[in-house]
């Protein structure tokens, strides 16, 4: 009697790219060293990136692995929660909250400009005291397991925008931290203070980086933005900041094809 595994290698490899991608690496793979032999094929996992929407053209001769770029497609997200301010100040700890505090306030703004997204409407607005807030960002909790970020190593992309009232000057500060299991800082980014003058052109500006070769151990992520006011006027005149954004990018360095193919563990891999 026919069974599956005697279907040809190309069916099984259409059949298993429909299959969800835990399922297959904790109980398919295990099944026999037929099944374990079509899963690790390439042309799986890239058949899954066309099913879901990952795959692109363009990028095609770029790709190492197949089943890493898969996953961290499938991972792919802003990890700093409420970064618009739709929640208050949920997710975020006020690391200094001087002058008048921390407000929320909807855009544009009193002297303010549109954001030019449109599913941005809040934004975080300082006041004349130093205003900080943060958050820290557990890499195995988001699914991105130990193995991947020491020997992959995936690019890590930080943006965040920021303006000033029209009638108020301010400065806006940034810094972001790679950090290890026990909060060693093993990459740093934090450029000099912004200072806007008073009477500028209220427009909303993007700051980007992004976090390449970095050492092996990195655990966490430690975001840290505010400013404040540079006139000391009470109320909310400080620097503005909102869509702050995080992400581990599915595209890999050119010093990836020095590494070897990781194995993935039924453990390291992320739930539905």
């Amino acid at each position: 009697m026919a069974n599956i595994s005697d279907l040809p290698e190309d069916v099984l490899v259409e059949l298993f790219s429909l299959v969800p991608a835990r399922e297959l690496i904790c109980h398919c793979r295990l099944v026999c060293i037929l099944w374990r032999d079509v899963i690790d094929l390439p042309t799986l996992w890239k058949r899954k990136c066309q099913h879901e929407g990952f795959y692109d053209a363009k990028c095609d001769r770029n790709i190492l692995d197949w089943r890493i770029f898969y996953f961290l497609c499938s991972l792919k997200k802003n990890l700093l929660k409420n970064p618009c301010a739709e929640e208050g100040f949920q997710f975020w700890k006020l690391d200094s909250n001087e002058g008048d505090k921390w407000k929320v306030e909807d855009l544009p703004g009193e002297h303010g400009r549109e954001f030019s997204s449109q599913h941005v409407h809040k934004y975080f607005v300082t006041s004349y005291g130093l205003c900080l807030k943060s958050q820290l960002i557990n890499l195995k909790e988001e699914g991105y397991w130990d193995q991947l970020m020491d020997e992959v190593r995936p690019d890590i992309t930080v943006k965040d925008w920021y303006a000033a009232r029209f009638d108020c000057g301010c400065r806006y500060q940034l810094r972001v931290q790679l950090l290890s299991a026990d909060y060693i800082v093993l990459h740093e980014f934090c450029p000099e203070s912004v200072v806007i003058e008073q009477w500028s052109d209220a427009e909303w500006r993007e700051i980007s980086y992004t976090f390449r070769n970095y050492k092996a151990g990195v655990r966490y992520i430690l975001f840290r933005h505010g400013g404040q006011d540079t006139q000391y006027w009470a109320g909310w005149y400080g620097c503005r900041v909102t869509d702050s954004c995080i992400t581990i990018e599915p595209e890999t360095s050119a010093q990836r094809d020095q590494r070897n193919t990781l194995l993935l563990e039924p453990k390291d891999i992320p739930s539905a």
